[in-house]
């Protein structure tokens, strides 16, 4: 079976460390691009949205993923991100809250760097609520 390594580093702790056979990561173009074993080496950015990692047992892990950046080398992948969560950690009020704060600050007056990290704070809100609503049980 190909598998490479997988560590995935977020700031409140280590999500994954094992091997993997597939990890499939959010593009910046919107939709996504999976990493398979041997993969060339490359280093890939991380936007928020949903990452699926299929270990080496075959078992499906599915997460939210926040910004980030992917180092993949010699068969060997290292991510760091700003956040990565399963569902179930997902906290939908919280998610829904931020959107609306966001929402709010983007009818507001601001700089342009303001509105963009508006934008960034509505599209991270969107996506935690989109990874917790597909995997409801």
């Amino acid at each position: 079976m190909n598998t490479f390594k997988l560590i995935i580093i977020s700031t409140r702790r280590f999500f994954f460390d094992g091997e993997a056979q597939s990890l499939t990561l959010p593009h910046l173009d919107g939709g996504s691009e999976c990493f398979l074993a041997h993969h060339e080496n490359t280093i890939f950015p991380i936007v928020p949205g949903e990452m699926k990692i299929v270990d080496a047992q075959g078992n499906t892990i599915d997460a939210f993923v926040g910004d980030g950046f992917l180092e993949f080398i010699d068969n060997s992948a290292k991510m760091v991100v700003a956040s990565a969560e399963h569902p179930d950690e997902i906290d939908e009020r919280r998610a829904n809250e931020a959107m609306l704060r966001a929402e709010e600050e983007l009818r507001q007056k601001q700089s342009i760097h303001e509105y963009n990290l508006s934008q960034m704070n509505l599209a991270r809100a969107m996506e935690r609520l989109k990874v917790k609503n597909r995997h409801k049980i």
